[in-house]
């Protein structure tokens, strides 16, 4: 007999007297609708058997916001005083209450300890019972649907649990969840449901392009035309060079099968950063990731080629760039299967990963990855730039807030996250627009803002331009070319305190005149963008030729670099990195140093979407960086 740890059983013997048979079931969580691309095929084999996994509540993990608001404000004492992985960890343990609960209601219903196991770090319980002994559990019926592409997925519409165990499950899987495996960037839905097709082309946010450039206009006065890295560094004012590269680090996250060409790297540098040819990113392989060279071309090699021909050249050949390759060609890999690896917390976190929705490994298909799953076998660095994201809507409330959550964890950690906030305006993915049922139509009214665009403790990146017949020495535009500014107020998130003064002066002065439901007019949600940066017409070389690309994919890592430079500054003299940027940046003690957007807008969902205005909106957040402003306000903080 298998012996459970002290805590476990005194838990068990103080719920054993309590007559818990008789709680009432409550409907725990329940989807609205079928996601996009997929149908109800057939009621699940009674006999089959599913792994039931039930997400155990995290301590503390309602104060996460305010222990992150500690360090990142300027004005409080503990700003920049960035806790450890192993306080981090020690702050949200579930409690031995919650795992007992579970564990007695398990037992109570036929799982004994030889079925019912607790993970070693006691962040999720896992039941391998089969589809009846599941319905009976959770009160629910399983059925399994098809995709589009003809993959299949098993889920329930709903399902319940006891009252007395609710308060100690955030989640149970597999449930109503459509939504862990990635899709790449800010596009259309994903062939292996929304989480781990991220990286697969014409999936989630993902780069635009005009066609190959017969030739190239390095110069200022060409920046409406071809943006270049002169054009970047005079718009923001970046002229640094690194002091502290040994201390500092900047990430770039991809995932397969986009990846980078050396020869496409070679080929910018030799034109614009001579002292980078030849030179790699340092890539840290994620679940059997690599730079896949069996399928190239702008689908495969635009997003990779672009984050780090810019990023590079940037922070200067001084400052070494990591590249965060995730997923194996067979199952590729989600924003969770990376958050795994740079903190081993996070594979329990809360349940740990969805195997119906996040790249599981060793590879179960065969011909990918036999390795195990990477549990905190990757450092994170300073500031990661992700150009990848989802619907907001693709996902349910709980899986968003578990994700979120370890943002705020990484923020607390000292490292700032950043998001591309979409290509298609106030619309989704594709352009998709919501309906009144919560589906998803190109011919939606509903507003459709990203996800992790959405979370507060992230900073969502919208995008500018250079307008046409403008130069960089007047003011940018919100990108009216090819793409959009992704923008908007959330669905799922409230306001953070740290941007209501901004946000609510938007809503007084510059109300948007739509209807109360098509967008969230409630005055209370998160919103975003939080800054922005240029993303129309940059110069990439792609598989052996230079195209012109557009996206919010050019204007987070770029911003990242920006970021990148001022941690440098700061690590120069002593000081800790920026860590979580957004209590600090709308904070009064840095206005005036953003360049504010105040034209163009976002259109999509048949509207003209938002507009760019004077101080914060929904289209370019704050602005543009403006480096040296940014650089001496950050080495004034402590």
């Amino acid at each position: 007999m298998r012996l459970l740890p002290s805590f476990v059983v005194l838990a068990l013997a103080l719920l054993a007297s309590a007559d818990l048979f008789l709680s009432p079931y409550r409907v725990h969580e329940r989807r609205g609708h079928i996601p996009a691309g997929w149908s109800y095929n057939r009621k699940h084999d009674n006999a089959a058997v599913i792994p039931l996994r039930f997400a155990l509540k995290q301590s503390n993990i309602d104060a996460i916001g305010d222990y992150l608001m500690e360090v990142s404000q300027p004005e409080s004492a503990g700003y920049g005083k960035h806790w450890t992985a192993g306080e981090v960890f020690r702050k949200f343990s579930p409690s031995a209450e919650s795992i007992g609960a579970v564990l007695t209601w398990l037992e109570e219903n036929g799982f004994d300890s030889s079925r019912a196991k607790l993970t070693r770090n006691r962040g999720w319980i896992e039941v391998q019972a089969t589809v009846e002994e599941a319905e009976r559990l959770l009160q629910t019926e399983y059925h399994v649907y098809g995709h589009e592409t003809g993959q299949e997925h098993v889920a329930c519409d709903s399902y319940h649990l006891p009252e007395h165990v609710q308060s100690h499950v955030d989640f149970v899987t597999p449930t109503v969840h459509f939504d862990a495996k990635i899709s790449k960037r800010s596009g259309s839905g994903s062939p292996d449901g929304t989480g781990r097709s991220v990286g697969q082309p014409g999936h989630g946010v993902y780069p635009k392009t005009t066609g190959e450039i017969q030739s190239l206009l390095n110069q200022l006065e060409a920046c409406d035309k071809q943006i270049t890295p002169i054009c970047l560094r005079a718009l923001y004012g970046l002229v640094y060079e690194p002091l502290a590269a040994n201390k500092n680090s900047y990430g770039i996250v991809e995932y397969t099968p986009q990846a980078y060409l050396q020869t496409d790297l070679d080929m910018f540098h030799s034109n614009f950063s001579q002292g980078l040819v030849g030179v790699a990113p340092t890539m840290v392989s994620i679940d059997g990731g690599y730079a896949q060279t069996q399928y190239t071309g702008f689908a495969y090699n635009g997003e990779s080629d672009l984050d780090l021909e810019y990023a590079m050249n940037l922070v200067t050949a001084a400052q070494p760039i990591t590249l965060y390759q995730a997923g194996d060609m067979v199952e590729g890999a989600s924003f969770n299967n990376f958050l795994d690896a740079i903190d081993g917390t996070y594979c329990t976190f809360e349940g740990g990963d969805d195997p119906t929705q996040d790249a599981i490994y060793p590879d179960p298909y065969g011909g990918g990855y036999q390795g195990p799953e990477d549990c905190g076998t990757a450092k994170p660095t300073n500031v990661i730039s992700t150009s990848y994201a989802y619907n907001e809507a693709d996902l349910t409330p709980f899986y968003t807030a578990r994700q979120c959550a370890e943002y705020a964890k990484l923020g607390l950690m000292g490292v700032t996250v950043l998001y591309s906030s979409g290509d298609y305006g106030v619309a989704g993915n594709g352009g998709y627009c919501l309906t009144p049922n919560g589906t998803y139509s190109l011919n939606g009214m509903i507003f459709n803002p990203s996800f992790p665009g959405t979370c507060p403790y992230i900073t969502s990146v919208g995008a500018t331009q250079v307008n046409p017949n403008s130069t960089v020495y007047e003011p940018e535009g919100a990108c009216e070319q090819v793409i959009y500014s992704g923008g908007g107020f959330s669905n799922y998130f409230a306001m953070p305190d740290y941007q209501k003064t901004a946000v609510e002066y938007y809503l007084k002065n510059y109300y948007p005149q739509y209807p109360a439901n098509i967008w969230n007019a409630s005055g209370t949600s998160r919103a975003f963008p939080d800054i922005a940066a240029n993303g129309a017409n940059y110069v990439v070389a792609i598989d052996g030729a230079f195209y012109l690309v557009y996206g919010t994919s050019c204007s987070s890592p770029v911003s990242g670099a920006i970021l990148t430079m001022v941690n440098d500054a700061r690590l120069a003299v002593g000081k800790s990195p920026i860590g979580f940027i957004n209590p600090t940046i709308y904070s009064p003690s840095f206005a005036g140093a953003f360049n504010d957007i105040t034209m163009g807008g976002n259109q999509g969902c048949g509207t003209a979407g938002y507009t760019a205005v004077p101080g914060w909106d929904p289209v370019t957040g704050l602005g543009t960086p403006n480096f040296p402003k940014l650089l001496a306000k950050w080495l004034l903080l402590p």
